[in-house]
């Protein structure tokens, strides 16, 4: 039995599960496709700036500024960009820059959460349909008859395809949300690094050059 059989037997509730399946597999692609070019890189960008920051923050500035299709060029260049500024300001930039960064990084999420809590109920749902279709057809004066109560096993049969399909959609998105989940946390965990330090190298950039740091060509040594 081919997958268009199975698609024919599981009834008309294997068309929304269809289409969420679609949905849920263009999403994957996507977000592997983002994860894909960001994962390998961000930490480079992060030790790059931070290392030419503790020599000169213009260096830092531009560095962080040519990784802008990056989000840890992005987070960073967002306040490397505020010149001379209070060292407060240049935490909050950070903070906010990270919350857009982190946001962005969970796009799709919400739609994996919608599938994996759809499918398993549309699986149900056909199922329940496909079981009063088959109980439904049989006539109690023939339940005696081999070929009546065969017919109506094949029949309950066909109707739990739905509920495998659903669950395996469910399952599939799960795992891969879990897994896009678990590298937000850990992008998370670098921005969250990352900031820490160049917000120190700032604060004593700006002591060491009494609130001009940009004129300041080593600023931590």
């Amino acid at each position: 039995m081919n997958i268009t059989d199975l698609f024919a037997r599981g009834g008309i509730a294997m068309w929304p599960l269809l289409v969420l399946s679609v949905i849920a597999l263009g999403t994957i692609i996507e977000r592997i496709w983002f994860w894909s070019r960001i994962i390998t890189r961000e930490r480079e960008i992060a030790g790059r700036v931070l290392e030419a920051a503790r020599r000169e923050w213009t260096a830092a500035t531009e560095i962080a500024q040519r990784a802008h299709r990056l989000p840890m060029g992005r987070f960073l260049y967002s306040a490397l960009k505020l010149k001379d500024q209070d060292p407060e300001v240049f935490r909050l930039a950070l903070e906010t820059a990270a919350n857009e960064e982190l946001a962005a990084m969970r796009r799709g999420d919400k739609v994996l959460e919608l599938v994996i809590a759809v499918s398993p109920m549309l699986g149900l749902l056909g199922t329940v349909l496909g079981l009063m279709n088959s109980l439904g057809s049989l006539n109690l004066n023939d339940l005696a008859i081999g070929s009546a109560t065969s017919g109506a096993a094949e029949g309950i049969g066909q109707s739990l395809i739905t509920t495998a399909t659903g669950l395996i959609i469910a399952i599939v998105s799960l795992m891969f949300y879990r897994l896009f989940q678990g590298l937000v946390f850990g992008q998370a965990k670098v921005f969250r690094q990352s900031g820490s330090e160049l917000e120190l190298l700032y604060r004593q950039a700006w002591s060491l050059s009494g609130g001009k740091p940009s004129e300041l060509g080593a600023s931590v040594n």
